[in-house]
């Protein structure tokens, strides 16, 4: 069964530490003045895991570094401005975040997004197979079900390949399948976990409701209504903010739950599990996010399915054929990407 956060490390990452432990670890984002990098760049400074921060953008990263550098907390804050200083950012890391890309706008799905964070995803990345080769990779930007395919191939290319070390972070799935099903139910948010597999866009995301903790029960056409309000989360989002933008906040709290797992993992601790979309034999299809139990190198034992419901292998059906399409897309792109 997944375990979320633990109870502790959830409530001190709402207070905005992620742990009482300590660590020595150097985490870069990169697209670090975005609306995503910006508030997980701030999440990242509050906790006690990271010693050195390494922000990189095309633009404004020097202020908000200098901003971010008077929070009282120990994380050392470095910003970083244009390609020429992209290898001295992550030079010595032990975590890259990328959350940089476009982000969407009504009407547009996240494979609209493709041809410009695809290459912005390609370059960042070939930088940190260059000059990182051996750090954890957590992938934000979309469309994540190409831009996975799309980073390994990358490091396939400069010999530096390790399937356990690069991560499509959907966390922001499992985030919001927790609070919806925590609002129906009148459950707290925190105690509710939804493990949720597949991809990361519309029909690929496949919340298991039925393996929720504690155990929950929907009529079948509340179960649908919920399912699709999952998926279809981040254009909710999308049209509330009418143009201005896409999830940011919630994005950068996701991608802030994940990274702190994952830090926890390296630094020793045992049991942590988190959903990622990774390089998988678990399907058909050479992606496929699932439920991961994380360790010092990365994935330590992919947890698998579990017992799905029908409702659930029908999901998972309907979803295999856009995921493989989404991963081949990915996967040309980086074969041609100079």
């Amino acid at each position: 069964m997944l375990s979320r956060l633990s109870t502790a490390t959830a409530a001190a990452l709402r207070r905005g530490i992620a742990t009482s432990a300590q660590n020595n670890a150097k985490v870069a984002v990169l697209g670090a003045s975005g609306g995503i990098g910006q508030p997980l760049s701030l999440l990242l400074k509050n906790s006690p895991l990271v010693t050195k921060r390494g922000l990189y953008d095309i633009a404004h990263t020097p202020g908000v570094a200098a901003d971010l550098s008077h929070i009282e907390t120990r994380a050392n804050v470095k910003g970083f401005m244009g390609p020429e200083q992209l290898p001295e950012c992550l030079k010595g890391c032990d975590v890259v975040v990328i959350p940089a890309g476009v982000p969407r706008k009504p009407g547009m799905t996240r494979d609209d997004l493709f041809n410009t964070n695809a290459s912005i995803v390609a370059s960042l990345t070939t930088a940190c197979a260059k000059h990182c080769p051996e750090a954890m990779i957590c992938i934000i930007s979309n469309p994540v079900n190409s831009t996975i395919p799309i980073t390994s191939e990358v490091f396939k290319k400069h010999g530096v390949y390790n399937p356990n070390k690069i991560f499509g972070v959907t966390t922001l799935d499992i985030v919001r399948a927790n609070t919806f099903v925590a609002e129906l139910k009148g459950l707290d948010p925190a105690r509710v976990t939804v493990p949720v597999i597949g991809g990361h866009a519309g029909k690929t995301i496949i919340p298991l409701i039925s393996q929720c903790t504690p155990k929950v029960e929907f009529p079948q056409d509340q179960l649908e209504k919920l399912t699709a309000r999952i998926q279809e989360a981040g254009t909710e989002v999308v049209q509330a903010k009418a143009g201005a933008g896409s999830a940011t906040l919630s994005m950068a709290y996701a991608g802030a739950r994940f990274v702190f797992s994952l830090l926890d993992a390296m630094s020793g601790k045992q049991g942590v599990v988190e959903c990622a979309f990774v390089r998988s034999d678990v399907t058909e299809v050479p992606y496929f996010s699932t439920p991961l139990q994380l360790g010092k190198k990365g994935i330590e034992k992919n947890l698998g399915l579990g017992k799905l419901s029908s409702f659930e292998e029908k999901m998972v059906a309907a979803a295999l054929p856009e995921l493989k399409g989404s991963i081949k897309k990915g996967e040309e792109f980086a074969k041609n990407f100079k």
